[in-house]
């Protein structure tokens, strides 16, 4: 068994969910919080077997792309001595970010 542990934008998380669910894989969602950008993300938490875990993350990769957003730089993130006004500034966000770990043990009740 594999444990997934995916980040994902809330924008892509119901897509990549309806996707995993076609495929007969089931996975718990988890709303969490970006740190840089303090907006929305949802991660999601999948058990899979071993010759599932390729077709999971193909489906992450392919529902999950990154892009870019304008987002204000607000004056506590900038230089001391920096204008105190808000700076759009051109910043990547979506894609995933995904781990995977080995399960010694699994259980279901």
């Amino acid at each position: 068994m594999k444990l997934i542990v995916a980040m994902v934008q809330d924008e892509d998380a119901d897509v990549l969910l309806d996707a995993l669910m076609e495929s007969g894989l089931k996975a718990t969602k988890i709303s969490t919080t970006g740190g840089f950008l303090r907006s929305g993300n949802t991660t999601l938490l999948l058990g899979v077997e071993v010759h599932q875990l390729e077709e999971a993350l193909g489906l992450i990769k392919t529902h999950c792309q990154a892009r870019t957003q304008l987002v204000n730089v607000m004056p506590s993130m900038l230089p001391l001595g920096a204008p105190d006004l808000p700076t759009p500034v051109e910043v990547a966000i979506g894609g995933a970010t995904v781990f995977v770990w080995d399960i010694e043990r699994y259980e279901r009740y």
